[in-house]
């Protein structure tokens, strides 16, 4: 490991713990040469996962953009930014633990609210709203008629997609209809 002062490549490590769940090794080292102290960290290299968005377009997952809208949802509903990470680490090694590399935008989204809803009703609502692109307070009710009423869970059972089938690109879910859109960007 180069050294962040002198860029000398020999250092011993100081301190070894385990960070972000379990995710990664954060290693506190110290130069030979100049005895600067430093911080590294260690990763997993995952395979990049593909999102095929809404028009079409792939990119590679970005985390940071689950991250940010996960804390644009959350807003003010006193669910910490830790409790966050932690939502889009889990929601991350699911995706991961898929053995196709490419996924709709559409899935994610549902499975973000898959996450929410118990955590956060008012998160949940706010979240839908961007992600199925609500045109009008009839969405809106609709969506908090549908939290009010447990009656649509079985419904919600034969509609949402399956996270665990390996489905080829051409059974993808793939719907028009407002109620499934892109992850906020």
């Amino acid at each position: 490991m180069r050294c962040s002062s002198c860029q000398h490549t020999n250092s011993r490590v100081l301190e070894s713990r385990s960070a972000e769940s379990g995710q990664s090794i954060r290693r506190r080292r110290e130069c030979l040469s100049c005895q600067h102290r430093f911080t590294t960290y260690e990763r997993i290299e995952f395979v990049p996962i593909t999102v095929i968005k809404r028009d079409g377009k792939r990119e590679s997952f970005d985390r940071s953009k689950l991250v940010r809208g996960l804390i644009r949802a959350c807003e003010k509903t006193g669910l910490s930014s830790g409790h966050l990470e932690t939502l889009a680490e889990e929601i991350e090694a699911q995706l991961q633990g898929r053995s196709l590399r490419e996924i709709a935008s559409s899935e994610i989204g549902e499975l973000v609210l898959l996450h929410l809803r118990p955590l956060s009703e008012v998160a949940y609502v706010r979240f839908a709203s961007v992600y199925r692109q609500f045109r009008g307070i009839r969405d809106f009710v609709d969506t908090l008629n549908h939290l009010q009423n447990p009656l649509n869970e079985a419904e919600d059972t034969e509609t949402r997609p399956n996270f665990d089938a390996d489905l080829s690109d051409s059974e993808s879910v793939d719907r028009e209809s407002p109620a499934s859109c892109a992850t906020p960007s």
